[in-house]
């Protein structure tokens, strides 16, 4: 872990929580004024950040984060930072099916971003952090995929026999096809010598 994730880990477990307003940092696609030669537009990712006050679902913020928005915001700046970290060496919970849309925002919001990450909490962190019913399912999901990671390879290694076998059954027919071809050689061989002898 590099020094920024470790800065970032620990804003997010000493920052104060916000409870009159919520924000959430975000990737968002934006055209610029350049073009490709062929003419087409030139997007760049840039951060934006989204803004709700509690108890009013009809006013929400969507601007590009800017450092003031940063340091207004440091524990939810962090949590963004440390999921664009995080799900390269990882399956993103997004495709994790069995969470709800509120367990989901629970583990980003305790700094989890992964299947991977939830399954190795331990007992202590897991009851710490409230998610024992996620961390279960996640550990079931982790033991089902190496299971069937196992019963793939078992399969690919029985396709490869199967393909053997039928390689060597092929090279035993022409094996058998010369030897008949020998025998039959040798006997006509045979025959004219003793026609040979008797005459």
């Amino acid at each position: 872990m590099d020094m920024d994730l470790a800065l970032f880990r620990q804003v997010v477990d000493n920052a104060e929580v916000n409870h009159n307003v919520m924000a959430r940092f975000y990737d968002k696609a934006v055209k610029t004024e350049k073009v490709t030669d062929k003419g087409l537009p030139v997007f760049k990712n840039v951060t934006y950040v989204e803004i709700r006050l509690k108890d009013n679902n009809t006013e929400v913020f969507n601007q590009p984060a800017t450092q003031e928005k940063i340091r207004r915001f440091p524990r939810e700046y962090a949590i963004y930072k440390m999921a664009q970290n995080e799900v390269k060496d990882g399956t993103p919970l997004e495709q994790f099916a069995f969470l709800s849309a509120a367990e989901l925002a629970t583990c980003k919001n305790r700094g989890i971003f992964t299947v991977e990450d939830l399954a190795d909490l331990t007992v202590e962190k897991m009851k710490d952090l409230g998610l024992e019913n996620e961390c279960q399912l996640a550990r079931h999901f982790m033991a089902n995929a190496h299971n069937n990671g196992v019963v793939s390879e078992l399969a690919r290694k029985e396709k490869e026999y199967q393909e053997q076998i039928e390689v060597l059954k092929t090279e035993n027919m022409s094996l058998q096809a010369q030897i008949r071809c020998l025998k039959s050689k040798h006997a006509q061989s045979f025959k004219r010598k003793q026609k040979g002898e008797k005459k």
